[in-house]
């Protein structure tokens, strides 16, 4: 288990076991409103929990749709692949799961990654064994 998750179950297993005992020295009307908001909290958090990977699929998506209409442009005659972080698997967690990365057909030993926002998309860093003066599609800063 990733230390973040561990982090988050700890997070929200505290604040509902606060609430949950807050609530037992209350009396009447107020102990259930303390249960209640205990089972709310439990209730945001396990939607938050299942909805969370669903949302940074879409994403990802999102953004991988913009790094392509910008490499169309920006290099039309070229073909590329564009793999992105699995991160709902195991061993993936501490990646950034935005960072979506390209690799030419006619440069396969480089993989340049892109960040894409609303409006900007600009290539962040690459991963490769060659030096610098030998890529072919790195962008200026």
């Amino acid at each position: 288990m990733h230390p973040a998750v561990l982090i988050e179950w700890m997070a929200v297993g505290i604040t509902i076991a606060l609430i949950i005992i807050i609530s037992l020295f209350l009396r009447g009307k107020w102990r259930k409103f303390g249960w209640s908001l205990a089972l709310v909290v439990f209730l945001a958090y396990c939607v938050f929990y299942i909805a969370r990977p669903h949302w940074i699929d879409a994403q990802i998506d999102r953004k991988t749709e913009l790094v392509e209409v910008y490499l169309e442009q920006q290099f039309p005659n070229e073909v590329w692949k564009i793999n992105t972080v699995p991160h709902r698997e195991e061993g993936y967690k501490h990646l950034n799961p935005y960072y979506i990365g390209v690799v030419f057909e006619n440069e396969p030993e480089v993989t340049y990654h892109y960040w894409a926002d609303k409006n900007d998309i600009y290539q962040i860093s690459y991963s490769t064994d060659k030096t610098l003066d030998e890529f072919r599609y790195k962008e200026p800063k």
